[in-house]
């Protein structure tokens, strides 16, 4: 039997199992994670934590946590990463031995890199080579199962007993969840997962292992940047990896209003920093745009709120000299960085180094300038007028951004992903909630499942989940949107489809520019095409409502007019919009058909 909840996904509901007094080691796991406050556990079903699903299932009767399939482990990653990154609260994906765990290695990257928590659990064949069945059970055992991954999570353990593994578990929850978070990895030995124990184990009180509160900024530091940014003549905030608190995104625009200083935002983070207020210097990119980079340059003081890659955005604004003006740095990234990975970009200057999260120091700073006089703000700028496609009008991304604008204008919105051939003057950002960011690891595939995640964690509530993906990243990651259609999560995606790896097509047109070689050859290779793959077809062979291909301004308001109420009427639509190849940021060009 299942059950539709009207603020949840659907569930569904085991048959009642009979007492019988028997205690399981997986048990005992699963009656931790209850206490944790896990609310779903996603999963790929696998031998190797067999023991683990009947807990969940015939043990707490699939709720408080509940589980919810996915076709790929990869997808488990994924849509634990894009629920929290709308709410906060950590999941749990179990992957399936070695083998799961290398297919979700990826998500686990990107999860590391965003700095979001997730509670991976892996399991393993028995330990006890003597307890193995013949070939597959050796197969899916590791020595040391974790150092596939131990590079880019915060901590791993293997337990062997039910104690241990109620430690390990409480350990890798305070740690994930203890900024700068990032995820966890605990594997658990299929053997201690069917041990039966002579009694039962009472269950720790997690509020004594709950994490600790973020620190506080040096008192030293916050007295010597308020003296910087009180002298400051053109100070400039970098509003980078912030929280999603609607406290903390009026205590940054009360900050930049204390200090009148010029704001940028990145697309590769969430929003930051309402984009129509005059202190906004925008448009918001994925890179510097020349305005913007002007804009930094004539800086006196740079307040680095947990900037993405502050050397180099440095670097672009100041290319060729030591950067003149005093930098004061807000982060605590510094604690994850390691040898194996360069994810932390290179070594940016900072004249004061902050160790705190971006909101402890802004309420910091906030209260130390609390009887400065605030000057007067700027005139907002004129804004643009936003375009009015005509039905003929062949799609760019910026006519589906367009298009969009005008159907959704009435209600709250929240943008799950953006593609990189999306641009800041696209949209305007009001709320913390309006935009979750990039993906951190910058692949392709993640986008769906982080997609499904933001559903998940938004369903039942006011806002409705629109995201706008690539046609690249939705085939590698398509069958994410199965876990969509049978949790009955609401969701209206649009897919950019231009038919081909697009970005790289601009990378071979510039190495072969290098080379003196025929532009015209660019495509081959990158194409998607010949035969196109049909994208709605695809999202209709995983429950959802799928639509088009669309080619013009018309067809996309048609297609918007039929998709939107069924997104309200709790379905998963996908449009299929063939635009033409317009422009990419990452390479900072436009290009037309007549180019190609």
């Amino acid at each position: 039997m299942s059950t539709p909840e009207a603020a949840g996904p659907r569930r569904d509901v085991p048959q009642p199992s009979q007492p019988s007094g028997a205690v399981w080691g997986s048990d005992v796991i699963a009656d931790l994670l209850r206490e944790l406050g896990i609310p779903y556990v996603l999963l790929n079903p696998g031998a190797s934590f067999r023991g683990l699903h009947d807990s969940l299932v015939n043990h707490l009767g699939n709720e408080k946590p509940q589980m919810l399939i996915v076709l790929h482990e990869e997808h488990a990653v994924a849509i634990a990463h894009g629920y929290t990154k709308v709410t906060g609260q950590m999941l749990a994906a179990v992957l399936h031995s070695n083998v799961g765990l290398m297919h979700g290695s990826m998500a686990i990257f990107d999860a590391w890199a965003d700095r979001v928590p997730v509670l991976v659990l892996g399991a393993t064949g028995p330990v006890d080579a003597a307890k193995r069945r013949p070939w597959i059970d050796w197969l899916h055992t590791a020595q040391d199962q974790a150092a596939l991954v131990r590079h880019f999570i915060k901590w791993d353990a293997q337990p062997v007993s039910p104690a241990a593994a109620q430690e390990a578990l409480l350990r890798a929850w305070r740690t994930a969840d203890t900024a700068p978070k990032g995820p966890v990895y605990v594997c658990l030995d299929a053997s201690l997962q069917e041990m039966q124990l002579p009694a039962p184990m009472p269950t720790p009180d997690v509020q004594r292992y709950r994490p600790p509160r973020p620190p506080l900024p040096a008192t030293e530091d916050v007295r010597r940047a308020v003296q910087a940014l009180a002298a400051a003549q053109q100070p400039v905030i970098l509003a980078g990896r912030v929280s999603r608190s609607q406290e903390g995104w009026q205590a940054r625009v009360a900050l930049a209003e204390k200090l009148g200083a010029r704001v940028l935002t990145d697309l590769k983070v969430g929003a930051a920093f309402p984009t129509r207020h005059p202190l906004h210097t925008g448009p918001a990119g994925f890179f510097l745009t020349p305005p913007v980079a002007q804009a930094l340059r004539s800086a006196d003081v740079v307040l680095s709120l947990d900037w993405l890659d502050l050397a180099g955005t440095l670097k672009q604004a100041w290319p060729d000299q030591p950067v003149p003006a005093q930098v004061i740095s807000v982060s605590m990234d510094h604690q994850l960085h390691n040898g194996w990975s360069m994810d932390h970009q290179g070594l940016p200057p900072a004249d004061i180094f902050m160790a705190c999260e971006p909101e402890e120091a802004v309420d910091a700073l906030l209260a130390a300038l609390a009887d400065r006089q605030a000057p007067p703000l700027p005139s907002a700028p004129a804004l643009a007028a936003l375009p009015s496609p005509e039905p003929q009008d062949e799609l760019a991304v910026a006519t589906v951004a367009a298009v969009l604008r005008q159907y959704v204008s009435a209600q709250e919105v929240c943008l799950l992903r953006l593609p990189l051939s999306w641009g800041g003057e696209m949209w305007d950002f009001e709320g913390p909630m309006d935009f979750l960011g990039y993906d951190g690891g910058a692949g392709i595939g993640s986008g769906p499942g982080m997609v499904v995640g933001g559903a998940l964690a938004l369903k039942g509530g006011p806002r409705l989940p629109v995201a706008v993906i690539g046609d690249g990243d939705y085939l590698m990651g398509v069958t994410a949107f199965w876990t969509a259609a049978h949790a009955r999560l609401p969701l209206l995606v649009i897919v950019v489809n231009n038919r081909s790896y697009f970005n790289d097509e601009l990378h071979q047109e510039r190495v072969a520019r290098e080379r003196g070689r025929p532009v015209e050859n660019r495509w081959i290779g990158q194409r998607i095409d010949d035969p196109a793959p049909d994208l709605a077809r695809m999202a209709q062979a995983q429950g959802l409502v799928g639509l088009g291909p669309v080619r013009s301004a018309g067809e996309l308001k048609q297609a918007l007019a039929q998709a939107l109420p069924l997104v309200r009427g709790g379905q998963a639509v996908v449009i299929d919009a063939h635009v033409r190849p317009g422009y990419v940021p990452a390479m900072g060009q436009v290009m037309t058909r007549s180019q190609r």
